[in-house]
């Protein structure tokens, strides 16, 4: 079986080109007809880190919101807080930057949350039926709200190998206790040298897993230890270590059950991706610097999440696999046939040029 992946070139580099782009798009595909007034709409993205300027443009999102906003509906942008440091780290910074690289309401037309409240442990738990991963964290919204639009920035990714619709749902929709468990299995340790002695991280511990050693430091006895990420969101003095150096196919596989779990509680959802100024390094820690893999491809939307990367994974790989040229591993194929094997979408497709 083969889904519709309806995609436009882009011929320049410029706002007004890619803004005509996604709205050929849009037009072409009328992805928010069944959008009803004042209904709550939801829009996934990033905006990227502080010295990122590849990121999801702001005047495409708002362009965006403008289709939506002609059905009487009400949409919002958001995103969650990351585990490493950072401006994103926590809501109060996380906002002031999504205002400072220009997605406030006033140029937007729509406000920006972060879904996982002030320092990202805000959401409600439920149990996974996956050998992978046992448990998610995610934002109280999900199940409450029919749609949801998936906007993406296509690029590498130093674990995913790509990083594009399917990483932006898997990571980007949960709480950071639940990134943490999906970026490693190993348990948290403190950084004895980062440690100020604030006592958060003790009091939020669930299993009296960590307690003050002999210098006033924070120390976790593993034993105890269960894993739950919780430390991380208390400590904001970059003080809990995180095991970045996960087995590839089982971080993919992670992601792919905690995307597929997020999106079964959607009734509507549409995925957009942006090939263009990708990167070697996702916009989490790309800068201007940052080195571009291959010529702007164009705009991809899809409802199939798993047939739009793959489909925009073939055009970025038209010639050579560039992804695993620049990152030295394929392992972002075991992300999609996974996602296919457990139903989450197609790996055939229809490409549609608009």
């Amino acid at each position: 079986m083969k889904s519709d992946v309806f995609f436009t070139k882009i011929t320049g580099n410029t706002i007004p080109a890619r803004a005509g782009g996604l709205l050929k798009i849009i037009e072409g595909m009328d992805p928010f007809s069944a959008y009803k007034k004042d209904e709550f709409i939801a829009i996934k993205l990033t905006i990227g880190d502080t010295k990122c300027i590849y990121n999801t443009a702001p005047q495409l999102v708002k362009s965006v919101v403008s289709e939506i906003k002609k059905k009487k509906a009400k949409p919002f942008l958001f995103d969650t807080n990351v585990i490493y440091k950072g401006l994103r780290l926590n809501a109060v910074d996380h906002l002031t930057l999504a205002q400072n690289k220009g997605f406030a309401y006033s140029r937007i037309g729509a406000p920006f949350i972060i879904a996982d409240g002030i320092f990202g442990q805000d959401g409600k738990e439920y149990d996974l039926k996956s050998d992978y991963i046992k448990r998610v964290r995610i934002p109280s919204f999900i199940g409450m709200l029919d749609n949801l639009v998936v906007l993406s920035h296509a690029t590498c990714h130093i674990l995913a190998g790509y990083a594009g619709a399917l990483k932006n749902v898997s990571m980007g929709m949960v709480s950071k206790p639940t990134k943490q468990v999906q970026h490693s299995s190993l348990r948290p340790h403190a950084i004895e040298e980062r440690c100020t002695g604030c006592g958060c991280c003790i009091k939020i511990c669930p299993a009296n897993a960590i307690s003050f050693g002999d210098k006033s430091k924070a120390s976790i006895e593993q034993g105890k230890c269960i894993g739950c990420g919780e430390c991380l969101c208390a400590c904001r003095f970059d003080a809990i270590f995180i095991n970045w150096k996960e087995d590839k196919g089982i971080f993919l596989k992670r992601m792919t059950d905690v995307a597929a779990f997020i999106l079964s509680r959607f009734k509507n959802r549409f995925f957009i991706n942006l090939a263009f100024d990708i990167t070697k390094e996702c916009d989490c820690i790309s800068t201007k610097n940052e080195r571009i893999i291959c010529s702007d491809i164009g705009i991809l939307a899809s409802n199939d999440i798993v047939a739009l990367d793959k489909a925009t994974l073939d055009l970025i790989n038209k010639n050579e696999d560039l992804i695993l040229k620049e990152q030295s591993q394929d392992s972002y194929k075991t992300a999609l046939e996974y996602a296919h094997e457990k139903g989450l979408g197609n790996l055939g497709y229809n490409l549609i040029e608009l």
